[in-house]
């Protein structure tokens, strides 16, 4: 083989690694936790090395003046301290380096705010009770969690930007304070649309499921058009691909591995602020192996 023949062949052979190495998982994935009592435990979900962000799921009672109460499904009782237990859990994740977050609203619950003070109130309670300060009452024990996640659905869409603000300011005390949030796809989002304007936000993990306008069906045009105004217009660190992790997680909006890994991921990976998926939950996850199949992906 002449030299030149050589060269060539070690130059085409270089193309394809490249090629090949683009499509490598370069993003991450978060996954909901905390809604279904049959999908494992906190510990066992972080154990399977699939995810890099484990989101809480939900406050979904706090702000007008309310008792703030989480709910996590059939996992703990709140009401009996009930939930403390999850503290190991949160460490042994955080040990993995695995971020933990807590997920404020959900689809179905009694929250809003009524005020910028009714934000200040809030953020600190949170601060007190799940983040870096103290209370006596931890509903989750002592583990600090990595930060707040907005999933806001409904309530109002004001003073939402107060608490990012004041959430933020924590970071101020030496340990960062992660926000994050999950919008709706069509853009801008009903809720928290000011709220993201602030560039406060570390993640924005896009809901593109249960919207039929702005997410995947035979073609890509509606997902690919919303996710690149998702990417230009909000100041915020990275956005994910929110989906749901199988068909039964969603009413909508379902991707199968092979469309999402051929179609839709090398669409829209070439974004600077590509994070990677997020999926809807932890349960479907389990059921569908679904992160398990996409993960190199990503």
């Amino acid at each position: 083989m002449s030299k030149l023949a050589t060269s060539l062949s070690l130059f085409t052979l270089t193309v394809l690694a490249l090629a090949s190495c683009s499509n490598a998982g370069t993003g991450s994935i978060a996954i909901y936790w905390g809604q279904n009592g049959n999908e494992g435990t906190l510990a066992e979900a972080c154990a399977t090395g699939n995810y890099e962000f484990a989101i809480l799921a939900f406050l979904p009672t706090f702000g007008n003046g309310q008792t703030p109460m989480i709910n996590l499904a059939g996992h703990c009782d709140p009401y009996t301290d009930g939930c403390t237990k999850l503290s190991s859990d949160i460490k042994s994740c955080q040990a993995k380096g695995i971020k933990v977050l807590l997920s404020l609203g959900g689809g179905a619950g009694s929250y809003s705010l009524a005020s910028p003070q009714d934000a200040r109130n809030v953020a600190t309670y949170l601060w007190n009770n799940f983040l870096g300060g103290h209370s006596p009452s931890r509903p989750l024990g002592p583990a600090v969690l990595d930060g707040i996640d907005f999933d806001i659905e409904g309530g109002s869409n004001l003073y939402w930007d107060d608490l990012a603000r004041y959430l933020k300011a924590y970071s101020n005390k030496g340990r960062k304070v992660y926000l994050t949030a999950a919008p709706q796809c069509p853009f801008p989002d009903a809720w928290i649309g000011n709220a993201l304007k602030t560039g406060l936000f570390d993640n924005v993990w896009v809901q593109f499921y249960n919207n039929p306008p702005c997410q995947y069906s035979s073609e890509i045009t509606n997902l690919e058009d919303a996710w690149k105004q998702w990417t230009a217009d909000i100041p915020a660190n990275k956005i994910f691909l929110g989906l749901p992790a199988s068909p039964e997680a969603a009413g909508s909006g379902f991707i199968d591995v092979d469309d999402l890994t051929s179609n839709v991921l090398p669409a829209i990976k070439g974004s600077s602020k590509y994070g990677g998926v997020m999926l809807w939950s932890r349960y479907y996850d389990d059921q569908s192996g679904y992160s398990s199949s996409i993960k190199s992906h990503v």
